[in-house]
């Protein structure tokens, strides 16, 4: 009868800590140009925001995500192809732009303008977080690359550092997407670059535990509403769509 008694009682303790893990919100692992829509669509989750290369380290190494949204392709399709995530879906896209503090002090007006004149403090992503591989590919498409030589450059390791950074006016220009300079406001001023300088930017989302909330969130993101309040937000559709 004991015996009988401690088995109930165990299978009752694994059936509370089963319920209670169904109950507790989906942890979503989101760029951290995301952090301000994410939580618009659905506030529900708890999120961890930042550069998606360091999401990708933290989920390889065993971290507790639930879903992953990259701001680019590269990490979910490694995590596809590893087995440790869902079919990658698109879900936005986005550009890169020029931005200033307010008032425009270093007199930066255009990629040229970094190209001659005084050298300016320039905010930039680090070449493995995908903001800082988009500005290099933007600026090889222009023929632009020494702009990244001849001034003195700051690499961040996300597109909200770099974007305050520049916000505070310790840097005279920085490169991030066009959402991160509407969050920043009238913090900053943007220089638009042309259309055939940018590259196929697209954001990507996959189930790193492939529950009914992991799928939920997804299907929240990806719905019409979801897609409503990305454009809100200045995202883009999917490249493609």
């Amino acid at each position: 009868m004991r015996r009988c008694l401690a088995l109930l009682l165990a299978l009752a303790s694994l059936s509370a800590c089963g319920g209670a893990d169904e109950d507790s919100p989906v942890t979503v692992y989101a760029a951290a140009s995301l952090r301000d829509v994410f939580p618009a669509i659905d506030k529900a989750p708890r999120y961890n925001f930042a550069g998606s290369n360091q999401l990708l380290t933290q989920i390889e190494r065993g971290a507790p995500a639930d879903v992953f949204a990259s701001a680019s392709a590269k990490e979910p399709e490694a995590l596809y192809a590893a087995g440790r995530c869902s079919r990658p879906v698109a879900f936005a896209s986005n550009a890169v732009v020029l931005i200033v503090p307010a008032g425009n002090p270093g007199k930066v007006t255009s990629l040229e303008s970094l190209m001659r004149g005084p050298r300016r403090r320039l905010a930039v992503g680090t070449k493995d977080v995908p903001v800082g591989k988009y500005t290099r590919e933007l600026l090889e498409t222009a023929g632009a690359d020494a702009i990244l030589t001849r001034n003195t450059v700051s690499n961040e390791a996300n597109v909200a550092s770099l974007t305050s950074k520049v916000a505070l006016g310790s840097a005279d220009a920085g490169f991030a997407y066009n959402t991160d300079a509407r969050s920043a406001g009238d913090r900053v001023e943007v220089i638009r670059l042309p259309a055939e300088l940018q590259p196929k930017i697209q954001y990507l989302l996959c189930a790193v535990r492939q529950t009914e909330t992991a799928q939920a969130f997804i299907d929240t993101v990806t719905s019409a509403d979801g897609r409503r309040a990305l454009e809100r937000q200045g995202f883009g559709p999917p490249p493609g769509t």
